[in-house]
């Protein structure tokens, strides 16, 4: 990585490395070199459960801990963690061997998750606790800001029984209608009916659980304003 891309980063990150090394370590792969992020992909997962866990419990009181516990679940999770490496332009930075470069190693959610946990993991090590964390609540204050925290990580099904529960509204029945495909490979269509709203949806999936999370979905956005 040259000078002015390790600037541009740190300035994202909201650090500066003291330890160029430890950077440049977070963002090696194994793919590259032996000595690899890996092992500071391990320290970071732990700084970012414990910042993400702290975080949470100051700044929603109102919480209880399984809420708490599904919130830091869902923040930390590999989706999010290749979101807020997108954002960082995380990909042009790696250094990845040949194979892994030219089979988009770059762009992939895993690699870009690892990565990233891997700086939190350098942060900490050149700056203290609290470099660390002020790296990762730079990057998931704003990332909170744009999202409900009462409805993240929440599924389809789980939003539309509280919604309705909420009003008093009877909950909705689910039915296969049909299915298609060989045992091994099996296609669901389920109907989601609220006869109370007169709402009728359908959905389709490799499993019942499946079409009825896509059948509660459909139902779901038809009841937001």
């Amino acid at each position: 990585m040259t000078t002015k891309g390790s600037s541009a980063l740190c300035k994202h990150l909201g650090h500066v490395f003291a330890q160029p090394q430890l950077l440049q370590r977070a963002l090696t792969h194994r793919s590259y070199a032996p000595e690899h992020n890996e092992r500071l992909e391990f320290l970071g997962d732990s700084v970012l459960g414990c910042v993400i866990a702290k975080y949470l419990y100051d700044s929603y009181p109102q919480l209880s801990e399984g809420e708490l516990s599904r919130l830091r679940s869902n923040l930390v999770r590999e989706d999010t963690l290749a979101t807020l490496a997108q954002q960082l332009d995380l990909g042009n930075h790696l250094r990845l061997g040949e194979g892994e470069r030219k089979s988009g190693g770059f762009r992939r959610p895993s690699i870009l998750a690892d990565a990233l946990e891997a700086l939190f993991g350098a942060a900490l090590l050149d700056g203290g606790f609290a470099a660390a964390e002020k790296v990762v609540l730079g990057l998931f204050v704003p990332y909170l800001a744009q999202v409900d925290v009462q409805t993240l990580g929440k599924d389809a099904k789980t939003l539309l029984q509280e919604y309705l529960q909420g009003r008093r509204i009877p909950l909705p029945g689910y039915s296969v209608i049909a299915t298609q495909g060989q045992a091994h490979a099996q296609s669901f269509q389920v109907e989601c009916v609220i006869p109370a709203l007169k709402i009728s949806t359908r959905g389709e999936g490799s499993s019942r659980r499946n079409a009825e999370q896509q059948a509660a979905q459909a139902a779901y956005q038809q009841l937001q304003p």
